[in-house]
């Protein structure tokens, strides 16, 4: 039987949001753009964390395990600093990491943006949870989004057998 609702996970990755000295910015623009893109009913969790891979870990690992989000998105974190450690640890906690995700964000990015090239954004499975790693900027998050999203309702479909209807018209005006 087909699963025609979801659960989406938002985790924005900033020690300044997290300590309440800087508003989250990117947690919002992530559930915005999900809210234009999906057509079906999903629910949401969310959570703002700091930069520190273990905690990072902790929250991929309950949001996948027991939360039991089909779709885990995560902001920030994905620079060349030391503080930037959001890809190690989706490759610490995911069985598998999808590259084509990355590369296809990095490539889109850098159409626009010379140094996206720095960006480490990746992509994973944990268990049936898909995990997808996005930059911190809105631009760059609606970016990103617009030119992975029509793979992401296979991917979830071949998980858990998730059927989710999605705004073409949107995703594709977005990828332009």
């Amino acid at each position: 039987m087909k699963n025609t609702s979801i659960k989406v996970g938002f985790i924005t990755i900033s020690d300044r949001a997290s300590r309440g000295e800087y508003q989250d910015i990117g947690g919002p623009a992530m559930q915005d753009w999900i809210n234009n893109a999906i057509l079906s009913p999903y629910t949401v969790e969310s959570i703002v964390i700091a930069d520190e891979q273990m905690l990072i870990e902790q929250t991929l690992i309950d949001f996948a395990d027991k939360r039991q989000c089909n779709l885990i998105l995560t902001t920030g974190g994905t620079g060349p600093t030391t503080r930037d450690v959001t890809p190690e640890a989706t490759h610490n906690v995911c069985e598998r990491i999808f590259d084509g995700f990355a590369e296809q964000m990095r490539s889109v990015s850098l159409r626009t943006v010379p140094t996206a090239i720095l960006s480490r954004q990746t992509a994973g499975t944990r268990g049936k949870s898909l995990v997808i790693n996005l930059p911190g900027k809105p631009d760059a998050i609606a970016v990103c989004l617009g030119a992975i999203f029509l793979a992401v309702p296979k991917c979830l479909e071949l998980l858990d057998n998730s059927n989710i209807q999605i705004d073409l018209d949107y995703i594709e005006q977005e990828f332009e």
